[in-house]
């Protein structure tokens, strides 16, 4: 029998019509006509390599137009220039601004997006498993405890972020990971006793209509699932269209199926991407997160730090405390990953470590949940611990806070402080050390 969540009157909250715009609508878009023309321009030419989407709630209620361009959701949302190395976007630009065909630009945006590193952390090859002697496609399985599941029919979003690890999912067919089959992901799931979790990731699942997620996820309540414990849902959906919760038709239906998983012993965790504490200040943000905790689900947030968007420690503090004050869970800072538009979003890994720690030490011990700052890499998430001297030489230290072989978690590692590295493969062990302790198990994978 379905549950029930007592939802505000209509009348209280009177939501739009749910308007999105593409690159091909880029001028439709009133609020861009008091913009210069050349960078009209600049973002329809880094909008035909990138995927681009924005609907009108974001542009409406989320970007302060008065500080475009460098209003943090603006940088969230819309393509800047810097996004792309001066070749691709001159190639591109070139191609633009003579005759051209569809199936020019076409043929160019995939090349150009071939140089982007579409699929890091061994996603294609090292994380697909396989069942019944077939691979997989559409789960990943990285983890021991953890799966990831891409539900076909959420694989886009409300909203495109710019620096997303997973904008391959948007540009066609042939980069996407999906499968729209629950059957085979409940007999994995049932056959690999050993997971705990499940991730429903996209994309944003969120896009589904309540009766598709179901689909998946309702049988998880079965005693044949006993194991799975907690049901991960990734998702902007709350910052970016929090409608979803509060009145869209089958609101009342998606609450219903959270708050029965909770009440099947189900730890069901929404995983919001929250970026900047300006996605927060809307009062119908605010219902949806009130909902929410209504049915017993947690909201856990997690976003990368991002040059040009949220650098400032004392905007992280004061995220981290709004958010506490609010019922959720800081849970990750993440380093912006080594992919797509990291050119423009990367900082110097010593600079996350400073802001981060900034940051922490303004808040309290409830607010201390969060960690990082946190690579998402090949071998596991690497956490960047500190900078410190250790017999007379600059190291960072590090661990990993999760890792593709359990014993590794937790085992403190050290590299060479280098003031120009970003990425962990950009770090070279310390004290004089040929290979990190996990390198030789990690290549043999």
């Amino acid at each position: 029998m379905q549950q029930t969540v007592k939802l505000q009157p209509a009348e209280a909250y009177q939501p739009p019509r749910f308007t999105v715009y593409q690159h091909r609508q880029i001028d439709k878009i009133e609020q861009l006509e008091k913009l210069p023309e050349h960078l009209r321009f600049q973002m329809k030419v880094v909008a035909n390599v990138f995927p681009f989407r924005v609907n009108n709630y974001v542009i409406e209620e989320l970007i302060d137009w008065d500080k475009v361009p460098n209003d943090p959701v603006f940088q969230l949302t819309f393509p800047q220039r810097g996004m792309l190395d001066d070749e691709s976007y001159e190639e591109m630009a070139a191609l633009l601004k003579r005759e051209h065909t569809p199936e020019e630009v076409f043929e160019l945006s995939t090349k150009l997006r071939q140089k982007l590193n579409p699929h890091p952390a061994g996603q294609m090859d090292k994380n697909v498993p396989t069942f019944d002697g077939e691979r997989v496609e559409g789960i990943q399985h990285k983890y021991k405890e953890t799966v990831l599941f891409f539900p076909a029919q959420g694989q886009y979003c409300h909203s495109y972020c710019t620096f997303c690890f997973r904008w391959a999912q948007f540009v066609g067919k042939a980069t996407r990971f999906n499968n729209n089959d629950e059957e085979l992901l409940h007999s994995y799931l049932e056959e690999h006793t050993e997971v705990t979790d499940l991730l429903m990731t996209g994309g944003d699942p969120m896009v589904m209509r309540t009766v598709k997620l179901r689909k998946y996820l309702e049988a998880l309540k079965e005693p044949r699932f006993d194991h799975i414990r907690t049901i991960r849902i990734g998702t902007k959906s709350l910052t970016f269209w929090p409608f979803r919760y509060v009145t869209d038709p089958d609101a009342q239906d998606l609450l219903a199926l959270l708050k029965e998983l909770v009440d099947a012993g189900k730890h069901v965790s929404i995983m919001a991407h929250v970026n900047h504490k300006q996605e927060l200040r809307t009062d119908i943000a605010k219902e949806a997160i009130k909902l929410l905790r209504k049915t017993g689900a947690q909201i856990r947030t997690q976003a990368p730090l991002l040059n040009h968007l949220n650098t400032d420690p004392e905007m992280w503090s004061e995220m981290w405390k709004e958010q506490t004050q609010m019922g959720m869970i800081p849970y990750y800072m993440f380093i912006e990953r080594d992919t797509g538009a990291k050119r423009y979003f990367e900082l110097p890994l010593y600079r996350t470590w400073e802001i981060f720690r900034d940051a922490y030490k303004e808040v309290s011990g409830v607010s201390r949940t969060v960690r990082g700052p946190s690579m998402s890499a090949g071998p596991g998430k690497v956490e960047v611990s500190g900078v410190t001297e250790i017999n007379g030489e600059k190291v960072f230290v590090l661990r990993f806070i999760q890792a593709r072989n359990p014993d590794w978690v937790q085992r403190p590692f050290f590299a060479k402080y280098d003031e120009e590295a970003t990425w962990l493969d950009g770090l070279k062990p310390a004290f004089g050390e040929e290979k990190f302790f996990w390198q030789d198990e990690y290549d043999a994978m």
